[in-house]
Parts: structure tokens; sequence; C-alpha cells
């Protein structure tokens, strides 16, 4: 009856009766009880999360450690998942378990501690059951984080955490263990704290009076400097040892650690690591190869302030010791590649400074010419001049231009022979995506296969939908309509419509009446793909066509005339009904600039008889529409463009399809938009492929979005727009601009490829980018900083007159606007900020490639007073413009 009794005492939540009733049950009662109380706990993991079903958890969770008497159950039973949020007390599970023998509890206390951290045992439990067991107090992760918050909470009684360092009896063990733990120190960053009654004044306080050894602290607190880890990490345990205050002797015997850290280490410790090396070096206590080796790491760090207080540190020692400079200049030179060419020219300046102290002819020499290289071609000049090597002007500076080889255009495969390969196709794109091609191909070969046996194909597709989200949902449930309705999700709609698990009247409604919703920019866009894949979709369960007409012939979208008229002769012979969505798709896609191949398609089209060839060689026949008239207008820092209609796309068109060619207003209100994440966009440029203009046009908002809102912009189109056919216009190089200065690294390098790419392609108007460049950032919709990143990427790669030809349309109204800021006695530093970095990438560019001529407003810039970064970067883009060429 003693397991009645205490079931009934746990599902009433009595806890102090449940561990009354344990104290009295021997080993054997005690296990009697476990499967009733297992069943519970079953019953209680499908309750709802009530007071009413957990009054009982606290109980249960106490009676179920006690009724294991093996200690691997016990663990598991007290670390369950289930219960964490309403376990028994420390006090409780200590009381029912204290009964065991000591082996038994050290064992279960080890099996608790090495538990994840995640697993959150009490630590009142743990360091009780250590005094209970007498066992060896465990150095995990898990103990040892509970340990240190336990300490931490010093609130709890007033005392502060050197006090209550100083009563444990673990005390070395566990600050050893501290050091070892990568996890815990992760986690626990934010408790360490800072200044008086810290983690870092408590240890320095106990290894002052002896209670900790000094010399291992020290020694552990470098040692995890130099395992590296998250800058919070590093800045605790940078704090304990600055609290340590190592003595000059500790200093010199980890001089091989202060370098590493200082080539090495995150930014904080690095400064650290090297200002004790300043003063080791400055007091001689390091030799000249000890300091060459370390400046051969700091001056390859990107951090500006570590280099040039690098630099300064080796002008002083080769200002005391002139004979060292065959060591340390080779050294100083390294400073040769960095990115910022006044780091170049500080170091030009030392090696200039003390070049005739080495020795001639000499290997210090020889590597100095060699590290002379990678010097801007004006600075590489002065470093040829000061090392005597060549009279100036006896080699060129100029730099061939690179660019990106030009994308060439690949002709689609055919869609997969077999089901099981289109199944493998299918998953790829829904695993990750794809390309138009793939797409496309994906696209109809589902239509083929529906059509040639759709059994087969709903076998070979199973495990790819499997886990699709709309799979097995309830019908009765009208979240999978409804989200259909709302937007196609490429081919998911098709695999749903072939599965059934989406309705026939949300098919009929979506084909006849379009979407539920969307009347964004993009709309346009989406309304047109998603009509395609709703007809495919509807098709599939009443009327199956045996192909596609709208699969493009090449991977830009383009169809060939031919290619159409002979899948229409297949649909004739076939007497099948082409699809109105896509065969309106086939007709925006087919190719008519060779108006010859059109002509003679069109004879072909128009022999066939039926509607749809009559259509289409109509419009072959017909010239092509210039573009709409665009209008630009702006609103706040944005610059924006509306559209004017497109008569050609309306009339004949389906409803879905004529929106492409209504007009685009910048400022009418638009409902909700759907397409925040990005997906699918990749293929709306073949929606109108060869008419890029009106799909940028479209994307604009969203590139003015990353920029000014800080928001995405979804990387991948970008570039495809750039790779896309026709005309390079207003739109496309707008989007570019704004791409150049967007918040995230990533929209930044894309909108990089797709300058790249049109210079590539000799499509790009650098005029034109560099006007609207200048044009956002005056307006504040682009940020100078963001966009001399993205302006010294694209010059990295090697295009330095593509970037100076931008720049060189850019600068002068940056420059005109710093001008009227200094003559309206403002201090200037809006128009100053980040100018200097984009002056400095102009420099560079026009050394490299050779560029001369005048720049607006560029010459009162460089004749300001003072050394700032600006007006050092306006003279010597000013010297670069105006030296003469180079043989």
């Amino acid at each position: 009856m003693s397991d009645e009794a205490l079931l009934k005492a746990v599902r009433a939540g009595r806890t102090v009766e449940a561990a009354g009733l344990l104290d009295g049950m021997t080993d054997a009662e005690r296990r009697s009880c476990l499967p009733a109380l297992k069943e519970l706990r079953k019953e209680l993991r499908s309750a709802p999360w009530n007071a009413a079903s957990r009054v009982a958890c606290p109980a249960l969770h106490a009676a179920g450690a006690a009724c294991h008497t093996g200690a691997a159950g016990a663990a598991t039973w007290i670390a369950g998942v289930d219960m964490r949020w309403s376990q028994a007390s420390p006090g409780v599970l200590l009381h029912v378990l204290g009964d065991r023998e000591s082996g038994w509890l050290a064992d279960l206390t080890h099996r608790l501690a090495a538990r994840p951290t995640t697993s959150r045992v009490p630590f009142a439990l743990l360091s009780g059951l250590v005094s209970l067991s007498g066992c060896a107090v465990p150095t995990t992760d898990a103990y040892v984080q509970g340990w240190l918050e336990h300490i931490g909470a010093s609130w709890h009684s007033g005392d502060t955490v050197a006090q209550r360092l100083r009563k444990e009896p673990h005390l070395s063990v566990l600050i050893t263990a501290l050091f070892e733990s990568l996890e815990v120190t992760s986690r626990i960053a934010w408790l360490w704290g800072d200044g008086p009654g810290s983690w870092s004044e408590a240890l320095a306080e106990l290894a002052e009076d002896g209670t900790l050894d000094r010399e291992v602290l020290v020694d552990a607190c470098v040692g995890r400097l130099l395992r590296g880890g998250a800058p919070a990490e590093q800045r605790m345990y940078l704090r304990l040892l600055s609290s340590l205050a190592p003595t000059r002797d500790e200093e010199r015997e980890r001089t091989a650690d202060w370098t590493a850290l200082a080539c090495q280490g995150v930014p904080s410790v690095a400064w650290h690591a090297q200002s004790v090396l300043v003063s080791l070096a400055l007091d001689g206590e390091l030799t000249p190869r000890q300091l060459a080796e370390m400046s051969s790491g700091v001056l390859f760090r990107t951090e500006k302030k570590l280099v040039r207080a690098q630099l300064v540190l080796l002008g002083k020692v080769l200002k005391r010791d002139p004979s060292a400079a065959d060591v340390l200049l080779p050294a100083a030179a390294e400073a040769f590649g960095h990115e910022d060419t006044e780091v170049q020219e500080r170091a030009l300046k030392l090696v200039e400074r003390h070049a005739g102290a080495l020795p001639d002819p000499d290997e210090a020499r020889a590597r100095l010419e060699d590290l002379s290289a990678d010097l801007s071609p004006g600075l590489r000049l002065r470093a040829r001049r000061a090392l005597g090597i060549e009279a100036p002007g006896s080699a060129s500076t100029v730099q061939e231009e690179v660019l990106p080889p030009v994308p060439e255009r690949e002709r689609l495969a055919a869609a997969p022979e077999s089901a099981a390969e289109l199944a493998e196709e299918v998953g790829a794109i829904m695993a990750s995506g794809g390309g138009v091609a793939a797409f496309e191909r994906a696209l109809d070969g589902l239509v083929r296969h529906g059509h040639r046996d759709r059994d087969a194909l709903v076998e070979a597709l199973g495990p790819v939908v499997a886990r699709c989200w709309w799979k097995d949902r309830d019908p009765s449930y009208p979240v999978v309509d409804r989200s259909f309705r709302e937007s196609a999700q490429g081919l998911e709609v098709v695999l749903a419509a072939l599965f059934e698990g989406v309705g026939m009247a949300t098919l009929h409604a979506a084909v006849q009446q379009g979407p539920a919703s969307g009347n964004c920019h993009h709309g346009a866009l989406s309304r047109a793909l998603d009509a395609r894949l709703w007809e495919a979709a509807y098709r599939l369960r009443t009327e199956p066509m045996p192909f596609l007409l709208a699969t493009p012939t090449w991977d830009s979208g383009l169809l060939e005339p031919d290619e159409l008229v002979e899948r229409l002769t297949e649909y004739r012979r076939l007497d099948a009904r082409p699809g109105t969505a896509d065969f309106a798709q086939a007709l925006l896609r087919v190719r008519r600039d060779d108006a010859v191949t059109a002509a003679a398609a069109a004879t072909r089209a128009r022999a066939l008889g039926s509607p749809e060839g009559y259509r289409l060689a109509q419009w072959l026949t017909s010239e092509a529409p210039p573009l709409p008239t665009i209008r630009r207008r702006t609103s706040g820092p944005r610059v924006l463009l509306e559209l004017g209609e497109l008569e050609e796309i309306q009339g004949l068109f389906p409803r879905e399809f004529r929106p492409l060619g209504r007009p685009l207003t910048a400022f009418k209100d638009r409902s909700y938009c759907w397409h925040w994440d990005g997906t699918h966009r990749q293929y709306w440029p073949a929606v109108l492929p060869g008419r890029r203009e009106l799909v940028a046009a479209r994307l604009l908002s969203d590139f003015g979005t990353a920029a000014v809102d800080d928001g995405r912009m979804h990387t991948a189109v970008l570039p495809l727009l750039a790779e896309a056919d026709g005309t390079a216009g207003e739109a496309l190089h707008l989007c570019v601009a704004y791409g150049l200065g967007a918040r995230h690294p990533e929209d930044r390098l894309a909108a990089v490829d797709a300058l790249l790419v049109l210079a590539a392609r000799g499509q790009l108007d650098a005029g034109r980018l560099g006007a609207d460049l200048g044009e956002l950032v005056l307006r504040g919709a682009l940020k100078k900083s963001r966009l001399a990143e993205s302006i010294r990427t694209a010059a990295a790669t090697g295009a330095h007159a593509t970037v100076w030809s931008v720049l060189r349309a850019l600068l002068p109204a940056l420059l005109a606007d710093l001008a009227a800021d200094g003559a309206g006695g403002g201090a200037g530093s809006g128009a100053v900020r980040g100018l200097g970095e984009l002056l400095g990438i102009a420099a560079d560019c026009a050394e490299r490639a050779g560029a001369h001529g005048d720049l607006a407003h560029l010459a009162g810039t460089a004749e300001r007073q003072g050394s700032s970064r600006v007006v050092t970067q306006a003279r010597r883009l000013r010297t670069a413009l105006t030296r003469e060429a180079v043989a």
C-alpha cells in the first residue's frame, strides 16, 4: 500500500508527505513505485500547461529521483527536460537522496556535473552532493559555470566576491578549471564586471595576499589570450591581467607571447601587447630581430592605429640606433602593401630618412626594392629615388585594366528524361534555389512528366515533398489554400497540385482572378510569374499540357522564334490547347532583334492557321517599341523613377500580364508587399528578357531601402540585371548606385559585381553613375564611408580605369559641397567625413591608370591649410593628374 500512498501524495503535490513516505522504504519498495511514477510523468507530458497539471511536478521529481536505485537512472530523471521548470528544490532532493552510500552519491554527482550547461542542473544540488559524498569537486563546464554564478551572486549575503572566494575550500582547483573551460567563459563574460568588487579585483587581491599563486594566474591569463576567442572573453582576461599588474621581469619573460598577441590578438589585446613591447623596446630590452619579427606581423593588421604606432616605434629605435637599419627597414617596408596610402607614405618616409645607413650593395636594399613594388605608383617613384635604384621615369607606372570576363549565354538543356532525375533537380531547387535555367527546366519537366505519366511522377517526388509544410495537412484547415492564393511560392504550387494538397477551387480562382493580394512595385513581375505557375498547376489536374511553350532557349530568358514555332507546330499536331499565360510569356521572351529570322519564323507561324500562330506572326513582324518614358522624382533623400505606359503589353495580353506595361508611379499608395524575403526574385529578369530597364525600375525602391533604411536588397538579382540583355539606362545605373552604398556588405559586393560586369560588357555609363552617386550622397541617401568601401573593392580587382572614370564624375559634386560648407563658416564635418577615403582611392586609381587632366574644385581643396586626410589626398590626386606621362 506504500506505493499507492506515495502516488497519491505525488499527484496532490504534497512534496513533504512524499519525502516522509520515501524515508521508510527499502530499495525494493522504491523500485516497485517507479512504473507508476513513470506513467504519471508520461501523463503530465501531454497534459495542458496550467497550474492544475503542474502541481504534481516537484513531488514527482523528488520521488522519481529517490526511487531510482541506480545512479545513471537517477541522474537522467533529475536532469529531465520536461521537469526543468517545475522541479523539486535542491534541499528536498538532497534530503531524499541523503541515505545513499557515498560511492553512489559520488557517481551521481559526476554524472550530473557532466551534463551540458543547458541542462541547468542547480549548483546548490551539485555542491550539496559533493559535501554529502565527500568526492573530488567536478571541474566540468556545468559545475564551474554554476560555481561562478553562485560566487558572483554576492548580493544574497552581502559578502564581496573576494570574501566568498576565501570561503571556497576548492578554490585553486576551480580557478584552474575556469581558465581551461572555453564554454564557461563565453557564457559568463557579462558576470566578470570591472572595477571595485569585480572578479578581476578579487582575484588580484587574493594573488597579492598569497591565497592564489600569482605567477600561475599571470600564465593562465596570457595563455587564455593566446588561445583567442570572442572579444568579450578576451577583454575579461585582459582586465584580470591588468589588475595583476605584471612586473617588468614578468613582462620581459613573456616577450614571445606579447609578440604573438600584438600580431594576432583582437584589437584591445593587441594594443595592450604592443604597449608592453613598446616600453621594452624603448628601454633597449628588445633586440632588432625581435622588433622586426613583431613589426612584420603588426604592419599586416588592418587597424591603422596599431600600424601607425608601430611605425612610430621603429622610427624612434632607428633614430637611437641607426646600425639596426638593415634589420628594421625591411620590416618597416612591409607596410608598403597596406591598403591605406597614408600608411604607405609613413613607411616610405621612414625608409627615406634612414636608407643612407644601409650598406651598398646589401641584402636589405634588395628586399626594399622588392617591397617597393607594392607601393602606389606615385610613392613607388619616390622609393626608387630614395634607394638609388634607377632614375625616376625609367619605368612605366600605368597598369593594365583588369575586368571580369564577359558572361556568355548558355543554351538550356532539355528537361530530364526520367522522373527520378527530375525529382533530384526539383529537390535541389527546393533546398537551395537555382537560376533561371534550373527553374525553367524543372517546371517544364513537371509539366511533361505530369502529361506523360502522373503516377510515376508522384511516386518519384514522394521523398522530395515529404517535409513540405503543406504535405498531409487537414483538408478542412484553410491555411494551405489561403497561403497559395497569396503567392504561388515557386514550384511548390505545382507540387501541391500534383499531390492534391491544394484545392481545385483555389487553383481555379487563382487562374481566373489572379492573386488575392499584392499591389506593390514588384506586383507586376510576380503576378506574371505566378500566373504561369498557377496555370501549370491547374492544367495538371484538369487538362495536362504536353510541354511548356515559354521555356527559354537561353539562360537569360530569351526564346528563339524558330523554336517557338516548332513547339506550336507540335501542339497543333497533338491537338493540344496552349496555356494562355504560357503563350503570353512566350511572346514576351521571343527574340525579335533579327529581322530576317523573325520574318521567316512569322511566315511559318502564320501557315499553322491557329490563333496562336497568327498572334505570333503579328508579334514577330511588329516593330518593338522603345522603352517607355522615364521621369525622375525625389522624395526625402531618395531619388525615384516613374515609368510611362507601354501599350504593347496591353490589349491582347492576359489580365495578369498587363500590369507589366502600365505606368509605374513613385508616390502611389501601395498595399503590403509580400516579397520581403526575396524568394524567386532571381527569376524576375527572365519575365521581360531584353527589357531590364523595366525590371530595374520596379526594383529600385528595394535598393533605395537597402541604402537609406539599412534594409536588405536580396543580392542575387542585381548582378543578374547587369548580365541581362537590353538597354543599361537610368534605372539600372541608379540601382547600382544605391547598391554601392547599401548597409550590408553582401549587398555592396553584389553592386560591385554588377558594376564590373557592366564595364566588361562596355555598357557602363561612368558619367551617369558618378553623377547619380554624387546626387545621392548630397541628399543623404548614401554614406560616403560605405561607398568608399565598395569603390575600394572594385579597384582592388584591377579595374582602376573604370573606378577612376566613376570617381571623376562623382568627386566634383562632393568637393563643391566641401567648398560651399567651408565658405559658410561651418566646421564641415558632414562634408569631410568619408571624403578623404574617396580621394585616396581616386588618387591611387589615377596613378595606376595614368589619368591626367583637371578636376573641378580639386585645386581649392588641395590648397587648404593643414594636413588632414582630405587635404593630403587631394594634393596627391592633383599631383597624379598633373604628372607628365611616363614612358
